[in-house]
């Protein structure tokens, strides 16, 4: 289902975090990384895993697995997001809200809700893309998290929430049904579940058929503090039976719950979902299920009652063979001909931020305009970022700055981006190239950052590195000759962005327009344990 090129590359493993234990065990989170909101699905022997990317381009990220604890990203859904006018500037938290895939006649189907603007269909026959270019299946505000249904009957039916902040209701389920094509919505919807009373928030849901049984599968009770619950009915439109399969009983895991039941050729059961983790993002872990009296039990039920614990550390499952280990790319030495998987912008992008220069192995990015409107980075589109990859973990990179020798104010670095920002550069002035480490505090508020000049720069390269320790707690440095790094600035605690967690990246940077703008390029970019 995926190119052959995809799957026999060279499988990249992570420095900083393997769910694999190698021993035929695995531990959670299988991801863990801001996989937000995931959902899945198994072809004969692949799964694939998608994820919301709120305004996050390219967006739609699609994974692989052949074990469901050994990932690699294989593709984007969403190449740019529409309506691509107003997603050229950063909508934080708007865009892309919980998606669900679903394989049917030979093609993929993701369905994902713009809050703003309504549910989208796009398609693909190989999960690795080309995908089709949205068509808006229903339009509105405040309709998230859709998941389509093919019944027996050849009718196609859709269950989806609202968002209180856009349509003024919520804590409620829906369907209604789709032409037989699924791309456009008949009706306005039925309520089939009204959580108020006994299940708040509930939303993300799932749309299932097993044993004559319809089932939505829901996350209810808040992102971080929330269950896992089932509705099941004989009947499409209810009434439904309400059943909480999973929490986080006495364990770490907080909020389990949102997300995908797949099964394995070999007839097990399993279950995706995410936990938060704050400035990490919603993590994916993996939770063994069964079905107990045609209601799924998710995790561990140390007590009998029919409602799982998730599990920290176990048994793979069988699929029939062992797999190499693999996780998403994280470093990157940009040597190719195009910029990693891991990378997203924070708007779509414009065509000349960024370039692979081949002859020299690297990337360039050119300095772009900042937004009239901007009063921080937190407004600029064009910033390069990746999602954090462990709690522990290392960044360095090396650049060379090459700014225009008629424009001030010019800056290239490293950042780590949220609701709060930090970030190391090399600034262009009158009289040289300077050396600044910034902090944005409250940015998402339109706080002006605070920069601080350290020195004037010995060099137009210089090696940039953040360290994150548990509790996403970074450090900045700098080093001009790849050896002796100085620390920059105090500890920089990292913070959510807009239902997400903190990234890392690059970013390229001006305040005025002109006809040829000032590079950095970049030599390579990798991600390694803490030193």
């Amino acid at each position: 289902m995926i190119p052959a090129s995809a799957q026999t590359s060279s499988n990249y493993v992570s420095k900083v975090w393997v769910a694999d234990l190698g021993n035929g065990n695995f531990k959670n989170p299988v991801l863990n990384a801001d996989y937000s909101d995931p959902d899945a699905v198994r072809v004969g022997n692949d799964y694939y895993l998608i994820s919301s990317s709120f305004e996050d381009v390219p967006g739609l990220p699609v994974l692989h697995s052949k074990d469901l604890v050994n990932w690699k990203i294989i593709g984007h859904a969403l190449k740019r997001q529409p309506p691509f006018d107003y997603f050229s500037v950063p909508r934080h938290g708007q865009g892309v809200w919980a998606p669900s895939i679903r394989y049917r006649n030979g093609e993929f189907y993701i369905y994902y809700p713009d809050p703003d603007f309504g549910i989208y269909l796009t398609k693909a026959k190989n999960a690795a893309g080309p995908w089709s270019e949205p068509i808006l299946v229903a339009g509105g505000k405040g309709l998230i998290d859709p998941c389509p249904l093919w019944d027996d009957n050849g009718k196609v039916y859709l269950v989806y929430a609202f968002a209180g902040s856009r349509a003024g209701i919520k804590s409620i389920m829906m369907v209604r049904e789709l032409n037989t094509s699924g791309t456009k919505s008949l009706d306005e919807g039925v309520i089939v579940y009204d959580g108020h009373d006994t299940d708040p928030t509930i939303e993300g849901p799932k749309f299932y058929k097993r044993n004559g049984y319809y089932y939505i599968f829901a996350p209810a009770g808040g992102v971080s503090t929330g269950w896992q619950l089932v509705l099941r009915s004989k009947n499409l439109y209810g009434p439904y039976e309400r059943k909480v399969v999973m929490h986080q009983g006495t364990t770490t895991v907080n909020g389990p719950h949102q997300g995908a039941w797949v099964d394995t050729p070999s007839g097990e059961d399993w279950f995706l979902h995410f936990q938060d983790k704050g400035p990490y993002g919603r993590v994916v872990h993996l939770n063994p299920m069964k079905w107990v009296n045609n209601w799924p039990v998710i995790g561990i039920d140390k007590d009998g009652d029919g409602t799982g614990e998730p599990v920290l550390v176990y048994k793979k499952p069988n699929v029939g063979k062992t797999y190499p280990m693999v996780t998403p790319v994280e470093s990157d030495e940009f040597s190719g001909l195009k910029l990693g998987l891991q990378w997203q912008w924070m708007a779509n992008p414009k065509s000349t931020w960024a370039f692979m220069h081949v002859a020299n192995g690297a990337l360039r990015l050119f300095t772009d305009k900042l937004p009239d409107s901007a009063k921080n980075l937190w407004a600029a589109p064009n910033v390069l970022l990746q999602k954090f990859p462990a709690d522990e973990f290392m960044v360095t990179t090396k650049m060379k700055f090459t700014p225009n020798a008629n424009l001030e104010n010019e800056k290239v670095g490293l950042t780590i981006m949220g609701f709060s920002y930090a970030n190391i550069a090399l600034k262009s002035k009158k009289d040289g190239t300077y050396l600044v480490y910034t902090l944005g505090k409250d940015a998402e508020r339109g706080k002006s950052e605070e920069e601080k000049v350290i020195m004037k720069a010995s060099s137009p390269t210089a090696y940039f590195r953040v360290k994150v320790i548990p509790g996403a707690k970074c450090q900045f440095s700098y080093s001009f000759d790849g050896q002796t790094f100085v620390d920059a600035g105090e500890e920089f605690q990292a913070e959510v962005g807009r239902w997400k967690g903190a990234k890392v990246g690059l970013f390229a940077t001006r305040d005025r327009q002109i006809n040829d703008s000032g590079f950095a390029d970049f030599d390579w970019f990798r991600v390694e344990p803490v030193k």
